[in-house]
């Protein structure tokens, strides 16, 4: 009974020993007689996972875009005295934007940007310049001058009812003409000057000439209105006539003056087109008659306009007048403003009697007396006056 007990005890260590032992909680990993063994290392056991912290987001500042200080300041406008209205196409937009820069040191003057890209006179169903322009004149925008450049888009056909015209045929050229007329007697009938300006060339040779023919039809027309032409072709070629996309600015220093597409101007070729547009404006703004007259305060005791000397400040404003072009009242004949020329003389034939000679005869401007009488021996009978001793017409020998 005993060995019984005893075999029983040994086979259930034997069994132990070969399990590993009962099963516990605190021991969650069992061994094999394999690793009991060779003591192979165990599994490492896994980290429970920490829970997430959550960080406080970081505030980036944002850098404050830097202050451009530019070389030439833009100086508002005030008190704007002539307004420039510039009318066309997207050259013409170029155009307005070159005016801006060229007259910009003139406060007095403001340009007005009233361009339409991919318009013309020839599809007046996408828009009809004639009707823009007398809108533009009758509404309540002031217009002291008005300037046109156009003709980019109007290579296309022109439909008069059922009948399609050909571009550059007779018929079609004696409408694209009534349509130049009725944008050109509508500033001559409100007596506003305009400017038309003519089409650049282009890189395209075909539309180049056809330009030439639209330049031609422009400055017929205009002129015949009483308007100006201004031609840009000169400008934009080379020395052989052909279109260049680079030549000198205004200043005289080469740089590229078309864009890639070899039709629209860069801004240095906007400001070299404006340049030609700018001296015209300058000489019909000085040429107008100033509508502000500064009249002299009457002196109690004569009831004449007081002495511009008795008066603050008067000498300095009379030239201040004189250079404005402002008729004075009243002046001395020694600051009455003189022109800059006389009346033109023609070198051949007959003056015109309308106006006065500069000098009424060839007797009279050599006066009288023994002065006239050298004068006459000298140049009407060509005989030399008698030489001076100490001059240097006395080359006799001294005695």
């Amino acid at each position: 009974m005993r060995l019984r007990s005893l075999a029983l005890v040994l086979t259930a260590a034997c069994l132990l020993l070969i399990t590993g032992g009962p099963t516990t909680l605190a021991q969650p990993q069992q061994r094999n007689l394999f690793q009991l063994f060779w003591q192979l290392p165990a599994a490492p056991q896994r980290a429970a996972p920490q829970p997430r912290q959550r960080v406080a987001p970081v505030v980036v500042r944002r850098r404050e875009a830097p202050v451009i200080v530019r070389d030439d300041p833009v100086i508002p406008k005030v008190d704007v005295a002539h307004h420039i209205v510039v009318m066309g196409d997207s050259l013409a937009n170029l155009l307005a934007s070159g005016l801006d820069d060229a007259l910009n040191d003139r406060l007095d003057v403001e340009v007005i940007h009233k361009s339409k890209p991919d318009s013309g006179l020839v599809r007046t169903d996408f828009y009809d310049w004639p009707k823009a322009v007398s809108e533009i004149l009758a509404g309540d925008q002031k217009i002291t001058l008005g300037v046109m450049l156009i003709g980019l888009n109007d290579r296309q056909s022109i439909r008069e009812g059922e009948t399609v015209h050909d571009p550059l045929s007779p018929r079609w050229l004696e409408l694209y003409r009534d349509r130049i007329d009725l944008v050109a007697n509508a500033f001559a009938a409100r007596r506003i000057p305009l400017i038309w300006v003519g089409a650049p060339p282009v890189q395209n040779g075909r539309l180049s000439a056809d330009f030439v023919s639209f330049n031609e039809l422009y400055r017929q027309r205009v002129e015949k209105a009483g308007g100006q032409y201004v031609d840009l072709w000169g400008g934009f070629v080379d020395a052989e006539n052909r279109y260049t996309a680079t030549g000198p600015d205004v200043s005289g220093q080469p740089t590229r003056l078309r864009l890639g597409d070899g039709i629209h101007f860069t801004a240095a070729g906007a400001r070299k087109a404006a340049h030609f547009v700018d001296l015209v404006i300058r000489r019909i703004i000085e040429a107008a008659p100033q509508n502000s007259v500064i009249a002299l305060p009457v002196s109690p005791e004569t009831g004449a306009p007081a002495a511009p000397e008795l008066q603050p400040g008067g000498v300095e404003r009379l030239i201040d007048q004189m250079v404005a072009g402002i008729p004075t009242i009243g002046l001395p004949p020694a600051l009455q403003a003189r022109p800059l020329a006389g009346p033109i003389q023609p070198l051949t034939g007959q003056a015109a009697t309308a106006g006065q000679p500069l000098l009424a005869s060839i007797t009279e401007a050599r006066g009288r007396g023994d002065a006239a009488l050298q004068l006459e021996r000298v140049f009407g009978q060509g005989i030399a006056p008698d030489p001076i001793p100490g001059r240097l017409d006395d080359y006799r020998w001294p005695r």
